[in-house]
């Protein structure tokens, strides 16, 4: 859409260049889409985009959208120590007029979902979660003071009762999110957030698939998260928890971000998921509405 006064800046420039309209937007070239878009600016400021959002409306008075996402970086930590991301330049603006990038990444890797397929033969990929499973309530349950004393803490039965104990029942449809205060080293202590030993073995907290079994069999849950790498803890070798939840039907995430700003209940997540064909997973846009 063309912003207030777009048009009238264009029929000028088009009168002062005598070219056709149609001209003007194939071949004037960056100079005078500049200009155009310099003359629609009010007076002493460029334009800097669109205007926020009418979030703040939508949610009511005093709530707020939580961003959960990592930035992607070719440095962000992976479980395999594979770059995360890396670029190549298809197009550059100095040269083509515009800029277009190629992506070369691994589906797990930042900030993801695990699809029920990753661990399983003929689950869902990610194109076939329904929908409705990503707007969800959000539970987040602090373990924090426990992974702090142990790196290889593992959410627990005892854990969800607490959580339960103080916050009443897990809601129906709700993603259960371990806030282990992981997600703040994925960027600050790369070392600690992966703590590999001398031997490689890494050390981090996941869910203990006693509690995931749980949570299959008597609460309504879509989807688990973790603000580390796995939802198996770092030292696990046989995965239990991927192996217990995925092929269940369900998803999971997993390097989750900023989940000390969210609350530990009362929040509504929604999980931007790519809509790719036979994906075992995809890094995703995470959103709290708080």
């Amino acid at each position: 859409m063309c912003v207030a006064g777009c048009m009238d800046a264009v029929r000028a420039a088009v009168r002062r260049e005598g070219v056709s309209r149609r001209g003007f937007f194939r071949g004037t070239g960056a100079g005078t889409v500049a200009f155009a878009a310099t003359a629609v600016a009010p007076a002493g400021r460029a334009l800097a985009g669109p205007a926020p959002g009418p979030a703040a409306a939508m949610l009511g008075e005093g709530r707020r959208v939580i961003d959960l996402t990592h930035t992607l970086t070719a440095d962000f930590p992976t479980f395999l120590g594979d770059p995360a991301i890396t670029f190549e330049d298809r197009a550059v603006f100095d040269k083509d007029g515009y800029n277009m990038k190629t992506w070369t990444l691994v589906e797990h890797t930042g900030t993801h979902l695990d699809a029920p397929v990753h661990f399983s033969e003929n689950a869902a990929a990610v194109e076939a979660i329904p929908v409705e499973t990503l707007v969800v309530p959000l539970a987040v349950i602090d373990v924090t003071a426990a992974a702090d004393a142990d790196p290889d803490h593992l959410l627990s039965r005892a854990d969800l009762d607490a959580f339960e104990a103080a916050h009443g029942k897990l809601p129906a449809g709700c993603c259960v999110a371990m806030h282990s205060g992981w997600g703040k080293l994925a960027t600050s202590d790369t070392g600690r957030f992966l703590g590999r030993d001398i031997d490689g073995t890494m050390h981090f907290p996941g869910i203990a698939p006693e509690a995931a079994l749980w949570l299959l069999k008597e609460r309504d849950v879509a989807g688990l998260a973790v603000d580390t790498l796995s939802l198996d803890k770092g030292a696990s070798q046989d995965f239990p928890t991927h192996k217990i939840w995925l092929p269940a039907g369900r998803w999971g995430l997993e390097n989750v971000a900023n989940l000390d700003q969210a609350p530990a209940s009362g929040a509504t997540l929604v999980v931007g998921l790519p809509k790719v064909k036979d994906a075992t997973g995809a890094p995703v846009r995470l959103l709290a509405l708080a």
